[in-house]
C-alpha cells in the first residue's frame, strides 16, 4: 500500500498538497521554533501582559536575594514555591499599576538611580564590590539579557517614585503628633492573676456517650494523613568522576584562555563632587551647573577639605554623606567619561570639571590597587579542580538523558535503570504531603510523588531537578500509599478523654476567673482574694513591655480607662487553656513635651512614615478595584 501511495504522489496534485501543508507550518511552526510564538501570560494588568518567562525570572531573582541575605542560613524548602510565586505576581501587579501613574505624573528613573541600583544589590557583587562578571552571570542564570534586566528595573524604580513621594507628601501637625505620643507612650499599671487550668483537671470517668459526640464532632482532627513510601534513585555529579584527570598541556591551555580571569585589573579609589545635569538640558541649565561647579573648583584651590565640600554641595545621594568616597572600581563600571578622567588622574589631585551623563563632576583619585595577575603555578589547583568538574557536569547531563529515556521505557520500575548506571535504588520511610527529610523536603519532589500521574497511574516521575544550578537529579516512583482516613475510635480514646478534660478544666479557670472578676467589682480586694494563684503586680508600664506575657498586654491596654481611686478589671482565657485576671489601677498617657529633640524628631519621622505608608497602600487598593486584573491561578513547585 505505501508504495502505491509513493507511486501516486507524484504531479500537480501531490505538489499543491506538500504546498498546502508547508504554509501554514511556515507561518506557525518554524514560528514558534525559532522563538516568535506568543509566551504564556499569568497575568494581564489594564491590557499589560505578565509572561511566566518573566514571573520566573523575578522569583530566581528574589531567590538570589534571600540566599545573598540569610547566607548559610538559607534553605530553600522555607520558601513555599506556590506562596512566594503569588507574592512576587502580587507586587508585578501593582508594580505596572503605580507605573501607569508615575508615567502620568511624569516621573522617571534617572541613569544615575539605575546604576546605583545595579551597583549596590549584593547579588552583584563579589569581596562586597560590584562584578560585572557576577552581573552577566547572574542574568545569565535567570534568562535575561543586560538590556531587559536594566528596563525592569527602571520600571520598578519609576514605581517606587510614588511611595517615596506620597510619603514625603505626608506631614503631621502638633496635635496630631501629641495625640499618637499620648497613645503610643501611654503607661499602665497593672495587677493580674493567672488561673491555671491544671487545678481544675477532673481525673473522673468519661461518659461514652461524650466521647463519641467529641470523635464524631472533631473528625478531621484525628485522622492519619495521607502518605506514600517512595522508591528513588539519585544523580549527583558531586558523585560521579570520569577518570580522566586534565594533563599539564590541557591546563595550560585553559589557563591561557581564560588567563583574564586569573587577573584582577588595575582599580582606583577615587571620590567626587558632581553637579546634576540632564543630558539633554538646554544652554542655560548647562551654563548654570558650570558655573556652579567652578565655583566649587574655586573652593577646592582655596585649601578647602574635599570630602567636607563634598558633604556640603554633592548632590550625589549615594557618595555625599561619605565625603564623595566612591570605593574601589575598575574599568567597564563608571561612565565613559568619568572613567577616562579617573584613570588619566594621578593620586591626590583634582581633575578640571568633567562632563558625564550625569552632570559636572570634580574627581580626586584617592589611591591605586595595580593589576595583579596568578601564574600558571598559582592557578594550577583551581584549573585542575575546575576541569575535573567540568568533566564530571559532562557526564551529568549524559547520565540524566540516560536516566530520564530508561525510567521512561520501563515506566512501571526503577530498577532497569538502576543496574544500568550502577545506581543505588533507595526507599523512603512514609513521608506525608508536607514532605520527608533531605531531597524528601523539596517541594518538586512532593509534588511529583503525589502527582496524579505518579501516585494514581503507578509510573515513574520525570526527571526532577530539586534546585536550579545545583547538578543534582532523582527519579521515583510510589511503592506504597495510603489514603487519608479517619482513625478507628479506639484507637484516639486515650486522646479524647484528654482533650475532653482539657476543655473542661480551661472553662472551670475562666469561669473561676469571672468569678473572681465579679467579686473584685463588688469592692473585694485583689491580694486577699488571689489565694494560691500566683500574683504579680508592676509599676507603670509601656504597651511593648516584655516583663508581662503579651495576651495580658493586649487585654490590659485594651480594658477602659479606670475611674479616680479605682480600677478596671477584666477576666479573658489563654490560648494554653489558663485564665487570667487583669487589674488597671492607673493610666499615664505619654506627653510630647516629654520627649527630647531627638526622640521627638524620631518619632515625628515614624508617624509621618506609618501615615505615607497607610496613603500608599490605600492608593493602590484603590487603583487595584478600579483596574482589570486578570491572572490566571499560581501552580506550586512541579505542578
Amino acid at each position: 500500500m505505501l508504495q502505491t501511495i509513493r507511486e501516486r504522489a507524484q504531479g500537480w496534485i501531490a505538489w499543491a498538497i506538500v504546498i498546502l501543508i508547508t504554509i501554514p507550518f511556515a507561518f506557525w511552526g518554524i514560528d514558534s521554533y525559532m522563538g516568535g510564538g506568543s509566551e504564556p501570560v499569568i497575568a494581564t494588568v489594564n491590557g499589560v501582559e505578565i509572561t511566566e518567562r518573566a514571573l520566573g525570572a523575578r522569583v530566581e531573582e528574589t531567590r538570589m536575594r534571600m540566599r545573598e541575605r540569610l547566607g548559610a542560613a538559607y534553605r530553600p524548602d522555607l520558601f513555599d514555591e506556590k506562596t512566594l510565586r503569588t507574592q512576587v505576581l502580587d507586587g508585578m501587579i501593582q508594580e505596572q499599576l503605580l507605573l501607569r501613574v508615575a508615567q502620568d505624573m511624569g516621573l522617571r528613573a534617572s541613569n544615575l538611580e539605575l546604576q546605583s541600583a545595579i551597583l549596590s544589590n549584593p547579588a552583584f557583587q563579589r569581596d562586597g564590590r560590584f562584578d560585572k562578571a557576577t552581573y552577566d552571570r547572574m542574568l545569565e542564570l535567570q534568562g535575561i539579557k543586560g538590556p531587559q534586566y536594566e528596563d525592569g528595573l527602571r520600571q520598578r524604580i519609576v514605581g517606587t517614585q510614588i511611595q517615596r513621594a506620597l510619603a514625603a507628601s505626608e506631614a503631621t501637625n502638633e496635635s496630631e503628633l501629641a495625640e499618637a505620643v499620648r497613645l503610643d507612650r501611654q503607661q499602665r499599671r497593672l495587677a493580674f492573676i493567672q488561673v491555671p487550668k491544671a487545678r481544675f483537671i477532673d481525673e473522673g470517668s468519661i461518659p461514652e456517650e461524650e466521647i463519641q459526640s467529641w470523635y464524631e464532632t472533631h473528625e478531621d482532627s484525628y485522622q492519619s494523613p495521607e502518605r506514600v513510601k517512595l522508591s528513588y534513585l539519585v544523580l549527583d555529579a558531586a558523585q560521579l568522576d570520569d577518570g580522566q584527570p586534565a594533563d599539564e598541556e590541557t591546563l595550560r591551555r585553559l589557563y591561557e584562555e581564560e588567563i583574564e580571569r586569573f587577573s584582577v585589573p588595575e582599580q582606583r579609589r577615587a571620590s567626587h563632587i558632581l553637579v546634576t545635569l540632564d543630558a539633554d538640558a538646554d544652554a542655560t541649565a548647562e551654563a548654570a551647573a558650570r558655573d556652579r561647579i567652578l565655583a566649587i573648583q574655586s573652593r577646592l584651590a582655596a585649601g578647602e577639605d574635599f570630602a567636607e565640600v563634598a558633604r556640603q554641595v554633592s548632590q550625589d545621594p549615594g557618595s555625599a554623606g561619605q565625603g564623595g568616597d566612591l570605593g574601589l572600581f575598575g574599568k567597564g563600571v563608571m561612565d565613559p567619561a568619568f572613567e577616562q578622567a579617573t584613570f588619566a588622574l594621578e593620586p591626590g589631585l583634582i581633575s578640571e570639571p568633567v562632563r558625564s551623563q550625569f552632570g559636572y563632576h570634580l574627581i580626586r583619585v584617592i589611591e591605586i590597587e595595580p593589576e595583579t595577575r596568578q601564574s600558571f603555578e598559582e592557578a594550577r589547583e583551581q584549573l585542575a579542580a575546575e576541569a575535573a568538574r567540568g568533566g564530571a557536569e559532562g557526564l551529568f547531563y549524559d547520565w540524566a538523558e540516560r536516566l530520564a529515556n530508561l525510567v521512561y521505557e520501563s515506566p512501571d520500575s526503577l530498577e532497569p535503570a538502576a543496574e544500568a548506571l550502577g545506581l543505588e535504588l533507595q526507599t523512603s520511610d512514609w513521608i506525608g504531603r508536607e514532605g520527608g527529610e533531605g531531597l524528601l523536603a523539596n517541594r518538586k519532589v512532593v509534588a511529583a510523588a503525589f502527582s496524579d500521574e505518579v501516585l494514581r497511574e503507578g509510573v515513574n516521575s520525570d526527571l526532577i531537578e530539586p534546585e536550579p544550578n545545583v547538578l543534582q537529579a532523582l527519579v521515583l516512583r510510589v511503592i506504597e500509599h495510603e489514603e487519608a482516613a479517619p482513625r478507628p475510635l479506639d484507637a484516639v480514646r486515650d486522646e479524647i478523654i484528654v482533650a475532653i478534660r482539657a476543655k473542661q478544666a480551661g472553662e472551670a479557670a475562666l469561669a473561676a476567673a469571672e468569678a473572681l472578676v465579679a467579686r473584685l467589682q463588688a469592692g473585694e480586694a485583689l491580694s486577699s482574694l488571689a489565694g494560691d494563684f500566683p500574683l504579680t503586680e508592676t509599676g507603670l508600664v509601656l504597651r511593648d513591655a516584655k516583663s508581662v506575657p503579651a495576651e495580658v498586654m493586649d487585654l490590659a491596654f485594651a480594658m477602659p480607662r479606670p475611674a479616680p481611686e479605682a480600677a478596671s478589671f477584666a477576666s479573658h482565657a489563654a490560648r494554653n487553656g489558663d485564665a487570667w485576671v487583669v487589674a488597671v489601677t492607673e493610666v499615664a498617657d505619654g506627653v510630647l513635651a516629654a520627649l527630647n529633640e531627638g526622640d521627638r524628631a524620631q518619632f515625628s519621622r515614624e508617624l509621618t512614615q506609618t501615615l505615607g505608608t497607610d496613603y500608599y497602600n490605600t492608593l493602590v487598593k484603590d487603583m487595584e478595584t478600579r483596574a482589570k486584573i486578570e491572572r490566571k491561578p499560581i501552580m506550586g513547585a512541579g505542578l
